[in-house]
């Protein structure tokens, strides 16, 4: 039995990328995998961290934070709180690291590239949904930068994609809702470069453990699921 009602198993969400979302931005989209909805807004600044000062690279990071009113309950803003909270924070440096895995920093130059995803609706994958929509934040970016004459080469190496995949009621899932990741047995995110690469992996038995099988039948979901997404982020992007 599967808590799934309308899509099949290894069937994504709706997937919409509407590009330049916001005005002023170098890089804007707002991504919408089916209710979760997030704003990518890619910020370009001149210099770098003082570890990469004189070194000739750039460096790209990320900042990642949900509205108040994003889930069915009122969160508290993080600004109040004075502090962000350990889940921002480690979905911050996961979109990062997705993203640094796309760029050539020689290229980049000593520019720095910081991409905030705002979430303004949660239904489950907003974090997979960040990195999706802010690698093509971080593309339009650096495309802004070679029209600005601020670097001659665009620096993007691939298209970085994320997706989540898990076990629900023995039975693997592509793209939890969050009525399916509340419920589920295993829970993964997967990031992929150029549907081949694997960026990286997060997932854990939220219940019980699962074997090989179940592994591989999930990266198979979720390798299709990343076929999906680079496919209609090479739309949105010209590309």
């Amino acid at each position: 039995m599967s808590v799934r009602k309308i899509r099949k198993n290894d069937q994504m969400r709706e997937v919409t990328i509407i590009r330049d979302y916001i005005n002023h931005p170098e890089g804007s989209v707002l991504i919408s995998f089916g209710d979760t909805k997030v704003i990518c807004n890619a910020t370009v600044t001149e210099g770098v961290p003082s570890f990469l000062r004189d070194s000739g690279k750039g460096w790209v990071t990320a900042e990642y934070a949900m509205l108040p009113r994003a889930t069915n309950t009122r969160n508290q803003r993080e600004s109040k709180r004075g502090k962000q909270d350990g889940r921002s924070q480690e979905i911050s440096r996961l979109i990062g690291r997705s993203l640094r895995a796309a760029v050539d920093f020689q290229k980049l130059g000593e520019n720095t590239i910081t991409i905030d995803c705002d979430v303004i609706q949660a239904d489950g994958g907003t974090r997979t949904a960040a990195i999706t929509g802010g690698f093509c934040a971080l593309y339009m970016a650096c495309e802004w930068m070679i029209k600005e004459e601020i670097i001659t080469e665009n620096p993007i190496s691939g298209i970085v994609s994320a997706v989540s995949v898990g076990i629900v009621l023995g039975e693997p899932l592509l793209d939890l809702e969050y009525i399916e990741d509340s419920v589920a047995d295993v829970d993964t995110n997967l990031v992929v470069k150029d549907c081949s690469d694997i960026v990286e992996i997060q997932g854990s038995a939220e219940k019980v453990a699962f074997n090989r099988d179940l592994l591989n039948q999930m990266l198979d979901l979720g390798f299709a699921g990343i076929e999906q997404l680079t496919k209609a982020q090479k739309q949105v992007l010209g590309i």
